[in-house]
């Protein structure tokens, strides 16, 4: 059985990392290999290099991993208690 509150923290800090490597490899590389389409398609209200842009994908990209977190633990333990061994 998985920890609905280990399991969403971790998603939650996983999706805010993996944002912010998005970010730092987008300052590092030619604009041609950036995700700004991404982020913008998956992050409303993001807008790339500015400061509210940003502040929006930080906590959005939170949201996103809380969301699955929460979502999945259930989900993974119902079916755990269903058809596991």
């Amino acid at each position: 059985m998985l920890n609905i509150r280990v399991v969403t923290w971790s998603l939650s800090s996983f999706t805010l990392f993996s944002y912010l490597v998005c970010i730092l490899y987008g300052l590092i590389v030619p604009e041609s290999l950036h995700m700004t389409t991404f982020l913008e398609s998956v992050l409303p209200g993001f807008r790339w290099l500015t400061p509210v842009g940003f502040a929006i994908g930080f906590v959005e990209s939170f949201l996103w991993g809380a969301y699955i977190g929460l979502v999945f633990t259930p989900l993974y333990n119902f079916f755990q208690r269903r058809l596991g061994p």
